[in-house]
């Protein structure tokens, strides 16, 4: 249960900085109010160092003054917005002017207007959002709530202060930020604000792929991450930013026959990687992990339901997803591209017998990404059958074990045949050519295989059977 606690609201001020505030407010006969998202994480106990603050007049004006009265803090003005910046060691200070807005409908930028306090409390996204508690020395430490945001705090419910079907028509990137409040905090979306969010999906259209991307990081780095794919699914968000996760979502039935929900079994395996990993790439190939199959599903008489080379298909698509997502296309993107490629070469081998070749292979593959590509295997065994996924477990662990061996006794992780391509072009006067990669993958898969180890003298002499073979001959010098 939340409640008005004056000692925890002391407690929370008790840093001179709100105590300065106020007094450069006063001195300046302005109310000074502090706002939003600290407001609230005072009742849910969270600590935060960055604190808005509202005055009724010039938000830069007050940042200004405030500013020359803290040594080795640095001010930052932005005029276009009305709104200032105080950073010092340890805070960041913003200020703005209470204010009001009105839209048009094209656009989610506001026309804004000089305000009241609850003008500018009546602007905010949400209940929670909007409580403020006063900084003047005459009413310090009071707390203004005129939408219930407290109440809401309590029932756990992400609700907006004025019409939700107005709030979310204006600025449709609100949609986004209740869902990812909701996965943050472990809230409900109170019913009213759900369905107008489910009627003005179609508006998030208006909003930049960039904003929509940095809801979706915040979602991904909750603890329990599925629940914002999962809201957004169910408020028919999902399928106008990221139709391709949508797709996963359902079951087909042939001769009597379905298959698992994709879309659930995905939030599964999304959730356990959160609960082994806080690395957010990683939980976004947990995401993207059969993001393939809906391309690649097919009925085989014999087999049934069939998802053949989905891994493939999906590495294929992390680029375009990522790229139209406007998520980063660095070593980010490669890192999910591979481990989707990747993710059904542990539970293959598990399949098809451990052999030493197969596990040198794909600790070459993987490279330093081997544990992350085991964490999400793992994760991917959801079955409800628990003897099966005792098996899997059990065999899964198997393959853990030979990586281990392997990696001790032959060192293939990241490894670099000793013989490379310029050193065979200069053996046999070759330019860049197929000759070349012939020779190159055979020394390596010898390697790999076992045939040969990873020495040069043995290399070297592959290296010239191989390209006798070829009917090249050495250079003599």
């Amino acid at each position: 249960m939340i409640l008005i606690d004056r000692h925890n609201i002391e407690k929370a001020l008790s840093n001179p900085v709100f105590h300065l505030v106020g007094q450069v407010a006063d001195e300046m006969n302005r109310e000074c109010y502090v706002v939003g998202g600290y407001v609230r994480d005072i009742f849910l106990d969270r600590s935060s160092n960055d604190i808005d603050f509202v005055t009724v007049g010039s938000g830069i004006e007050l940042a200004q003054a405030v500013a020359a009265r803290i040594s080795k803090s640095h001010l930052s003005v932005f005029k276009t917005y009305g709104t200032a910046q105080v950073r010092t060691r340890r805070w960041e200070l913003e200020f703005v002017g209470a204010r009001r807005e009105s839209y048009h409908r094209e656009s989610r930028n506001p026309i804004v207007e000089d305000g009241t306090l609850n003008d500018d409390q009546c602007r905010r996204d949400f209940t929670i959002n909007a409580m403020a508690i006063s900084l003047n020395k005459s009413s310090f430490g009071m707390v203004l709530d005129p939408f219930d945001g407290l109440g809401d705090l309590e029932r756990h419910i992400i609700r907006t202060p004025l019409d939700p079907d107005i709030t979310f028509s204006d600025d449709p990137l609100r949609m986004m930020r209740a869902v990812r409040f909701a996965t943050q905090l472990g809230f409900d979306i109170y019913p009213e604000t759900m369905e107008a969010i489910k009627k003005n999906a179609g508006r998030i259209e208006i909003i930049t792929r960039e904003r929509i991307a940095e809801e979706l990081m915040k979602i991904m780095r909750s603890q329990q991450p599925s629940r914002g794919f999962d809201l957004l699914n169910e408020c028919g968000l999902l399928k106008l930013i990221f139709p391709e996760l949508a797709a996963l979502s359902g079951i087909d039935t042939s001769h009597g026959r379905g298959h698992k929900d994709n879309f659930r079994h995905t939030l599964q395996v999304l959730d356990n990687v959160a609960a082994a990993s806080e690395n957010e790439w990683l939980r976004w190939a947990a995401l993207l992990h059969d993001i393939g199959k809906p391309a690649t599903k097919r009925w085989d008489d014999s087999l049934g339901w069939t998802f053949h080379n989905h891994n493939f298909i999906g590495e294929k698509m992390v680029p375009r997803i990522f790229a139209k997502m406007r998520l980063p296309l660095n070593e980010h993107m490669k890192y999910v591209k591979k481990l989707v490629g990747l993710h059904m070469r542990p539970i293959a081998l598990v399949e098809d017998g451990v052999t030493d070749s197969a596990v040198r292979r794909l600790l070459f593959d993987a490279g330093d990404d081997i544990d992350d590509l085991m964490t999400l295997c793992k994760a991917d065994i959801t079955s409800k059958n628990q003897e099966k996924v005792q098996r899997f477990r059990d065999n899964f662990d198997l393959v853990k074990q030979k990586l281990i061996d392997i990696e001790e006794k032959d060192r293939v992780r990241n490894f670099q045949p000793p013989i490379d391509g310029q050193e065979i072009m200069d053996t046999f006067g070759l330019t860049p050519s197929r000759e070349v990669g012939i020779i190159k993958d055979t020394i390596k898969d010898a390697i790999l295989d076992g045939t040969i180890q990873n020495d040069y003298d043995q290399a070297h002499e592959l290296m010239l059977t191989t390209a006798a073979s070829l009917g090249l001959k050495p250079v003599v010098s």
